[in-house]
């Protein structure tokens, strides 16, 4: 596709892609709705122009009935638009810790990154606030507020600073039928249920809060990662093969001390400890009164002396 031939929105879409898009092999997590489709038609636009070789793979969790014929009809749908594409069944747990969104997603990035390459996903700056909206929900930190970041890991998200509206108009401009997913608008569903809520508050404000939220998650993103680097460096020269000296951790402020904390029961292999937790132990560091020990996921720490030990289960 020359440049001329796209509109305004998908021109908006291929040049967004086109600045994040890895060279080599590339996979396009796409489930077939506008964000997606858009994003894996705006790789292909920008793979001609840097060399890097694209494959579509949609991923059917296999929580709806027929799901596979959905998966094979956006595979058609991609094929017939000139891409490479796949479908790929995956398993989603039941019952774990964060429920059925939280087991879907993992599942899903899980096999999008198996074959080891980038992987570009659709998210926009829509999905991007609701992010914000839940970790708010959550009463969680700066991290959590922080919500998605462009590039993390194989998982790069082109479209962060574009509008869902954005994606919607540049298939019809590409002249491709997106698919509606029902999960979309099942308020059973949190993310659902927090999309309304931003619809209802721009309504209710007379403003629309999205970018304001997420202009909030890229300054809280800045100010998570310095935190999280000084806590590391804090901590470098720490002997813990005996527990965790308490005056080691003691003087740090707050903010570093509860991510050494933190980065401290993780690497003994306990599940990731909420901020109830964290505050818990952080009370055995500052102040101390005998009290007995803080159970976690997966284990539990107890201060002995002036160490904390901890035991995983």
């Amino acid at each position: 596709m020359a440049r001329r031939e796209l509109g305004p929105a998908s021109l908006e879409v291929a040049r967004a892609v086109a600045a994040m898009l890895p060279a080599g092999p590339v996979v396009v997590g796409c489930s077939g709705g506008a964000d997606s489709l858009a994003l894996a038609l705006g790789a292909t636009w920008a793979a001609a122009r840097n060399g890097s070789d694209v494959t579509c793979v949609v991923v059917d969790h296999g929580l709806q009935d027929g799901s596979d014929d959905v998966a094979l009809r956006v595979v058609a749908t991609l094929r017939r638009a000139g891409l490479s594409a796949e479908s790929r069944r995956v398993q989603v747990a039941e019952g774990a810790p964060g429920g059925m969104e939280s087991a879907a997603r993992d599942a899903r990035l899980e096999t999008l990154a198996s074959d080891g390459h980038p992987v570009l996903l659709g998210h926009t700056l829509d999905d991007q606030a609701e992010s914000v909206l839940l970790g708010l929900l959550r009463g969680s930190g700066t991290r959590s507020l922080s919500g998605m970041a462009p590039v993390r890991g194989p998982f790069v998200r082109p479209l962060l600073g574009l509008r869902r509206s954005t994606t919607v108009q540049a298939c019809r401009e590409w002249g491709v039928e997106p698919w509606q997913d029902p999960h979309n608008d099942d308020p059973r569903f949190r993310r659902v249920r927090a999309r309304n809520h931003l619809e209802g508050l721009a309504a209710g404000l007379g403003s629309d809060v999205a970018p304001a939220l997420a202009r909030s998650a890229t300054l809280a993103r800045m100010d998570a990662d310095l935190l999280d680097e000084l806590a590391v460096e804090a901590a470098e020269g720490w002997d813990t093969s005996d527990g965790l000296l308490v005056a080691d951790v003691a003087p740090l402020p707050a903010a570093l001390r509860l991510r050494a904390l933190r980065n401290w029961v993780l690497s003994h292999g306990v599940a990731h400890p909420g901020m109830v937790h964290l505050l818990a132990v952080d009370a055995l560091v500052t102040s101390w009164r005998g009290q007995g020990p803080v159970h976690l996921p997966r284990g539990l720490v107890e201060r002995r002396g002036d160490r904390l030990r901890i035991t995983a289960r």
